[in-house]
């Protein structure tokens, strides 16, 4: 496993850790894949029942890496949840699409897909890549101090590349999140449905893993089933039809920034989109 995730197993339960807390775990593709791997290793442990996605720090992730030392957008990687061709030859929306298609909404279907129940253990950031990593996880466990936002529309950008905001807190507050780009915190996504459990922070790992410990005690083919049958549901409701089409939105966005100001992400750098949420 690489240093960017690390892989623990308590007794039923694996925990999976984002491990870049100096950068806020923010999401380069060496830790994609690292994600990836674990939860591999996951699936395939028959002795793992639940799995826990945890980030190491104070926080548990602010979103893609846009601007780290080892931001990695430009490197060559083993393609694994879409039969797409390499990004790093292409150039324009060729390159950008190839390569999100693979790394964030290709990735994150994937994920959502495992047949093992996950719980998002979240803390402090969960902004724009960070809430994509949370929704493919089945429950949320959330800390007093979390907080939550998709602020990508700042660059212009409709949403984040898996775009589950309306079937995950509903179209109305959907509309004000990535209107405003606010902040909102763990007791309002309690109050939309959107967590599940809101703990204090010293008890954050405790509670997240009592209740991963209590989910084990199901069948294992049943919790599969029972997965599954709810994700189909949302499927049915529209979900990855949706999704889809918002990811072409979502490219047009980087695409009309391209034209208008040669830049994709608007001129906008991590700290700048911090300072804006500020």
């Amino acid at each position: 496993m690489s240093g960017e995730v690390l892989y623990e197993r308590r007794g039923v339960v694996a925990v999976v850790t984002m491990n870049r807390p100096r950068y806020r775990n923010a999401q380069n593709s060496a830790m994609t894949y690292a994600l990836d791997d674990a939860f591999t290793r996951a699936v395939d442990d028959d002795d793992v029942r639940v799995i826990v996605l945890a980030g190491a720090g104070e926080h548990f992730s602010a979103g893609h890496d846009i601007g780290t030392p080892e931001r990695d957008a430009d490197t060559s990687f083993p393609r694994r949840a879409v039969t797409w061709w390499d990004h790093t030859t292409k150039a324009g929306a060729d390159r950008r699409y190839a390569r999100e298609s693979e790394v964030y909404l290709g990735m994150c279907r994937r994920w959502r897909d495992i047949p093992k129940p996950a719980i998002a253990m979240v803390q402090g950031a969960c902004v724009a890549g960070g809430l994509m990593l949370a929704w493919v996880c089945d429950l949320i466990v959330a800390a007093e101090d979390a907080f939550f936002a998709d602020p990508v529309l700042r660059m212009g950008i409709p949403g984040v590349e898996y775009f589950a905001h309306p079937w995950v807190v509903g179209p109305r507050f959907a509309k004000e999140m990535l209107f405003t780009g606010e902040r909102f915190g763990a007791r309002r996504a309690y109050d939309i449905g959107m967590v599940n459990r809101i703990v204090p922070r010293a008890a954050l790992e405790t509670e997240t893993l009592a209740l991963a410990a209590k989910v084990a005690t199901m069948p294992p083919f049943g919790l599969a089933l029972a997965k599954r049958a709810v994700n189909q549901c949302e499927d049915q409701m529209g979900m990855r039809a949706g999704m889809d089409s918002v990811f072409g939105l979502h490219h047009v966005a980087h695409s009309h920034n391209a034209e208008v100001s040669d830049d994709p992400l608007a001129g906008l750098d991590a700290a700048a989109m911090k300072r804006a949420a500020e």
